[in-house]
């Protein structure tokens, strides 16, 4: 690989250290909580709203992923729709400065509007942005550079959120370097802004430095008609991507249960250990380190035996350190094993976006990128769904943590009839 190319791939893989930050530090850790403590005053109906608004983002994702990947397969440019669909993300962010603790329906309404337009943003561009992979990447490196971004992006999250925590928030007695006036919650208001810029600066490499596909002489509106056309053909001749639709499947239900984990990990931690906040903020961070660290070096893996071998081994990983976790009642043990399930939770996600290149049919390639994320967002209501109900029903979060392993194991058996392609 020269240096030209070496140059290309890394600025691909930053823009995953770029977009990071915006779901670790606005949608998971920071901005959600200040929201549903003081924009709205309470945490049970904030967090309910909240979740309400990240559902109606991925309704919008579901719907327009698979036809804007259509567009694109023939617009060519992939590039211009990334930056286009970034600001969609970046805009809204620094907007969120004026979430003031107001506590009004209006206000509220506004926040949850930014939120929703800013996560359909992120989201979409991740399309086009996964749809590069395989001409950024050389002939039989493109697991380790997709494993090198997830790692990259782990970090990005991370370190965004070291910055916020340590310059303008603090860290339990720890306080924030930055002298910010909290009257009004500036130094939490700040993030949206800062989160705005970090996305901004960290992803123009990426359009400085990295090729992309072949631009096609096809006007916007000839571009739309095509996509059209071709995503209606593709639902015609689904018979002949089975192997694709039953990836899709397999993908879309133990991704489901990597989404429920991540947003019900901390409950569970808190539930049946007994952690503090604290603790929980020590946990999450070491999750995505080791998760980090799980994409990075599972990269290699991925090229090696191929894609499918990676996730099934991930899977297994998940699914039997899940199950020790279900019975065990120490803390520090609990801690230990969950790092471990960081180990393989990275690798599932970066090998999976190898495994749709792969398998899709290079001329319907974003679209094909496009459904998956259509998939994804199609079932993710599920997983939360199951673990609150299996929860309810047997009055442990033990019972509920199980349906995670299940959606697992139900994902790795239908994985199993997938034939790796190209």
């Amino acid at each position: 690989m020269d240096e030209c190319q070496k140059r290309s791939v890394f600025s691909w893989c930053l823009y995953d250290w770029a977009n990071t930050a915006f779901s670790t530090v606005i949608i998971t850790f920071i901005f959600s909580v200040y929201f549903s403590r003081e924009i709205v005053g309470d945490e049970t109906v904030g967090s309910a709203q909240w979740a309400f608004a990240i559902g109606v983002s991925g309704f919008f994702i579901a719907f327009l992923a698979p036809l804007l990947g259509a567009v694109a397969d023939h617009s060519g440019n992939r590039k211009s729709w990334i930056f286009g669909l970034s600001m969609l993300c970046i805009i809204p962010c620094a907007l969120l400065w004026f979430a003031t603790p107001d506590g009004t329906a209006n206000h509220i309404f506004m926040v949850l509007t930014l939120i929703v337009i800013a996560n359909i943003g992120l989201e979409l561009s991740q399309v086009f942005y996964n749809a590069m992979l395989p001409y950024v990447a050389a002939k039989g490196c493109v697991g380790r550079v997709s494993g090198w971004a997830w790692a990259l992006g782990y970090l990005g999250g991370l370190s965004a959120l070291a910055v916020t925590l340590f310059c303008f928030i603090g860290f339990g007695e720890i306080k924030p370097l930055l002298s910010i006036p909290k009257e009004n919650f500036e130094h939490i208001r700040l993030t949206g802004p800062f989160i705005a810029l970090w996305f901004f600066v960290f992803m123009l490499p990426l359009f400085l430095f990295t090729k992309d596909a072949e631009i096609k002489k096809f006007s916007a509106l000839q571009a739309l008609e095509k996509g059209l056309s071709q995503l209606a053909q593709t639902v015609r001749d689904v018979k002949q991507y089975k192997n694709l639709v039953t990836f899709l499947i397999s993908s879309a239900i133990y991704r489901d249960g990597l989404v429920t984990l991540f947003a019900i990990g901390g409950i569970y931690a808190a539930g049946q250990f007994g952690m503090s906040f604290t603790e929980i903020l020590i946990f999450a961070i070491g999750l995505n380190i080791t998760a980090g660290l799980g994409a990075f070096g599972f990269a290699f893996l991925d090229d090696w035996v191929g894609s499918k071998k990676t996730i099934i081994i991930s899977l297994v990983g998940l699914i039997i350190i899940g199950v020790i976790i279900l019975m065990i009642e120490d803390k520090g043990l609990f801690l230990i094993l969950s790092l471990g399930l960081g180990i393989f939770m990275g690798p599932v996600q970066a090998a999976s976006r190898t495994m749709i290149s792969k398998l899709s049919p290079p001329h319907i390639l974003t679209q094909t990128y496009g459904l998956y994320a259509f998939t994804g967002k199609s079932i993710s209501f599920v997983g939360p769904i199951a673990f609150a109900a299996m929860t309810s029903y047997f009055g442990t979060q033990q019972a509920g943590m199980a349906s995670i392993i299940l959606f697992w194991v139900v994902g790795l058996i239908i994985l199993l009839k997938v034939k790796e392609g190209r």
